[in-house]
């Protein structure tokens, strides 16, 4: 174990700590001494600016990524943590002026953007949710934490687990979909990944829930614009992932550039203090995300910084990122007795316990292997994990028996402003914030090359230029057409360019752009067969495509290995089983649409544009073009014989449901097997049904299974007249399927009394 060469200025001054951290060096275990212990007598030292400083969030890089000089700071013991600064050599560097040039040797703990990999791409969170597949979230999430703590990084700025009905605002790519009950699941599962049973471990970061709360519902799609939203929608739609992320142990919590009840969650003392930590119980830090205290004065909350200071520190927010308001104004507010002294010592407690639990203060260099990096950031497993999840993170649309395609076709075009492409393939996450490199990726084309036999004659045309929302490379087409007519079949690959997706990237329209819906018709009218894969981070209007073409491949984002894993869909070597997570609308006009919408007086589900009490639009279907739940298999799955174990319960029974799943067809595959539940009649109106649980399954050809889920009072209860939290005696509707379409759900009814 690396020495801690800790400041002899903190040695004279503190007997005991120098004992740990002596203990620490030796190969001995050891002496348990209480970490809270150890931070009061750290605490005392401190010097009000020393404190503050710990509260100093700032960033390694400007807007234009250029270095900033941050080692001064750091001698001066005027900064607590840095962002954006990468490499296990460089970060290396910068602790060690910490630990041995600064007065007290405190750590700094180093954080990043790591959103779906670190160098090693998985799918975007999008893509990582449709896969339905907690296991493999948890794993890839794992990996990503290998590879940033190798690299020098302890705080991850994930997972994002807002929930959005809205495929404008450009943020859902980066969420797991539009359900609060998967999306709980998700959250947990990457809070498990990230951090795994021991922060001190050096293979685990510190993940970080955000955006608390009520991000997802920007007004009309736009970023960090202010929606309004009741304690109903907060508690029922947004609370249940961070409290999912909270109860498995998540270490920080970063708030929201929305507000709620009128208030900046960053000012917000009652979602902070009150429902956050006393009524959710988070202890650990809570962050700002980027200004959003300088923020309050631009929403006009604020009259200047020292007002912004108080009112975000007084809210319970410990970390200021990169505004540097605290460091320039809360002395002043102490000072002045405007701010009690006993908030600041509460914010750098948690700070402090934080390092703590990283194992920073006892080994302060574990984070900063350098051979370690060189080992784990893509390695061989790495990529084949990579592989797998981006494979599973498919969603196959359509398929009229085109998909498979075989290996030995004599033929294929592979056409579109994609199809070649390597940095879309990651997410304007994965590609600008991660240390992804886009010379890592395997692009559609090379995957094709590489999976087909050596006989096959590949083609390739781009098709369009797609040049962000420009009309662009129209007088391409032709050629494409003519490359399509020699094939066999086409595989057409469109979407949208990385950045297209992301924060600040949201859209009025959600038609593909640029000038990709030319070149779908144009090879709509040739009469060949054509494969349309969409690579994208948010649900588009793709009624063209699915009209026209044969089969129609939802593929994401998907990271470091996308060509591989596509050509392993397409031709066969994985048998699709992807689920979408998100509603996928008809068009721009529906949104925002998704599945559990609250049930009516009248009937949404009509389809008679003719009879205006039934449909609700009279120019389109108000259902979805593809429904939450949604997605195809190579394989062909009945459900039958869905039976409860008992039909009536008590309050505070549980029953056990029983559905019969078969794979009739001749190839094995994988399903999930989906639980709604509907309360038939309640206090206050309740969704038309609510996903309550799941069950992926494999079935070999002809295999049938005895799929067994639970319902328990917690899957029944909900927040009644009163907004109380509870379960009502009743009857209600237990549906399972393999989507959330009522004309794929079993159903039976329970009644609780």
């Amino acid at each position: 174990m690396k020495q801690n060469n800790i400041k002899l200025p903190l040695i004279k001054h503190f007997f005991t700590l120098l004992f740990v951290m002596l203990i620490g060096m030796s190969s001995c275990k050891p002496v348990i001494i209480k970490e809270d212990l150890r931070i009061e007598n750290l605490l005392k030292q401190m010097t009000l600016k020393e404190k503050v400083s710990q509260l100093n969030l700032i960033t390694a890089l400007d807007d234009n990524n250029n270095e900033l000089d941050v080692i001064d700071k750091i001698k001066n013991g005027e900064v607590g943590h840095i962002l954006k600064s990468n490499g296990a050599q460089n970060n290396l560097e910068l602790q060690k002026i910490a630990i041995n040039q600064s007065r007290l040797g405190i750590p700094i703990m180093f954080h990043e953007d790591v959103i779906h990999g670190y160098k090693t791409i998985f799918p975007s969170p999008m893509g990582e949710a449709s896969s339905w597949n907690l296991e493999m979230i948890e794993k890839t999430a794992h990996i990503a934490a290998i590879e940033a703590a190798a690299s020098g990084i302890q705080l991850t700025y994930a997972p994002m687990v807002d929930v959005t009905h809205d495929a404008r605002w450009g943020r859902i790519v980066e969420g797991a979909g539009e359900d609060p009950w998967l999306g709980s699941e998700i959250a947990a599962a990457r809070v498990r990944g990230f951090q795994g049973k021991d922060l001190s471990d050096s293979s685990t970061i510190m993940a970080c829930a955000k955006h608390f709360i009520g991000y997802g519902n920007a007004l009309a799609g736009i970023d960090y614009n202010i929606g309004e939203f009741s304690e109903r929608m907060l508690r029922e739609t947004y609370l249940p992932p961070f409290k999912s992320a909270i109860d498995e142990g998540v270490g920080s919590v970063m708030v929201a550039y929305s507000a709620y009840n009128g208030v900046p969650a960053s000012a917000n003392k009652w979602l902070i203090n009150q429902l956050l930590r006393e009524e959710l119980g988070f202890d650990g830090m809570v962050i700002s995300d980027w200004g959003t205290i300088s923020n309050l004065i631009k929403s006009g909350n604020a009259i200047n910084e020292n007002d912004a200071a108080q009112q975000a520190i007084e809210a319970g927010v410990d970390l200021d990122m990169v505004s540097e308001i605290y460091v320039h104004q809360i002395e002043q507010l102490i000072r002045d007795g405007s701010v009690d002294i006993e908030l600041i010592n509460m914010a750098v407690r948690r700070v402090l316990k934080a390092k703590f639990d990283l194992g920073l203060f006892d080994n302060p260099y574990v984070y900063f292997d350098t051979i370690r990096e060189k080992e784990v950031v893509l390695c061989e497993d790495h990529l084949l994990i990579a592989r797998q999840a981006a494979r599973e993170s498919m969603v196959l649309l359509k398929n009229n028996n085109l998909l498979p395609l075989s290996k030995e076709i004599k033929t294929i075009a592979v056409i579109g402003p994609l199809a070649n492409r390597k940095k879309d393939m990651m997410s304007w996450w994965g590609a600008n914030h991660s240390q992804g490199n886009e010379n890592d990726v395997v692009t559609l084309l090379e995957g094709i090359k590489s999976a087909v036999s050596k006989q096959t004659k590949v083609f390739y045309s781009e098709g369009v230029i797609l040049n962000g929302f420009e009309k662009s490379g129209i007088n391409l087409i032709d050629e494409a057409v003519a490359v399509a007519r020699k094939a066999d079949v086409v595989v057409l690959a469109v979407g949208e360019e990385y950045w297209m997706s992301g924060e600040g990237a949201s859209v009025s329209e959600i038609t593909l752009p640029g000038s990709q819906n030319e070149l779908i018709q144009a090879l709509a009218r040739i009469n060949k067969p054509v494969v349309a894969v969409l690579i994208n981070g948010r649900p588009y209007d793709i009624r063209t495509p699915v009209a026209e073409f044969d089969a129609v491949l939802e593929a994401w984002q998907p990271g470091t290995m996308a060509g591989h894993a596509i050509s392993d869909l397409l031709f066969g070597d994985y048998n699709p089983s992807g689920k979408l997570p998100v509603s996928y609308p008809y068009n721009g006009g529906q949104i925002p649409i998704f599945y559990n919408q609250k049930r009516s007086s009248h009937d949404f589900e009509g389809v008679n544009l003719t009879d205006r009490y039934k449909n609700n639009y009279l120019d389109i279907t108000t259902k979805p073009l593809f429904s939450f739940g949604f997605g195809l298999s190579y394989s062909k799955f009945e459900f039958s014989n869905l039976r409860l174990e008992k039909d009536t319960i008590g309050m505070n029974e549980t029953t056990k449901i029983f559905v019969d799943v078969q794979n009739i067809s001749d190839r094995a595959g994988e399903e999930v097997v989906q639980l709604y539940i509907q309360d038939m009649v309640s206090s206050a109106i309740r969704p038309a049904k609510e996903l309550k649980d799941f069950s992926r399954i494999s079935l070999k050809s002809g295999e049938l299974k005895t799929v067994v889920l639970d319902i328990n009072p917690e899957k029944l209860k909900f927040y009644n007249s009163e907004m109380n939290y509870v379960l009502e005696p009743g009857y209600f509707s237990i549906m399972v399927g393999n989507s959330s379409q009522n004309e794929d759900l079993l159903v039976k009814t329970l009644h609780v009394k």
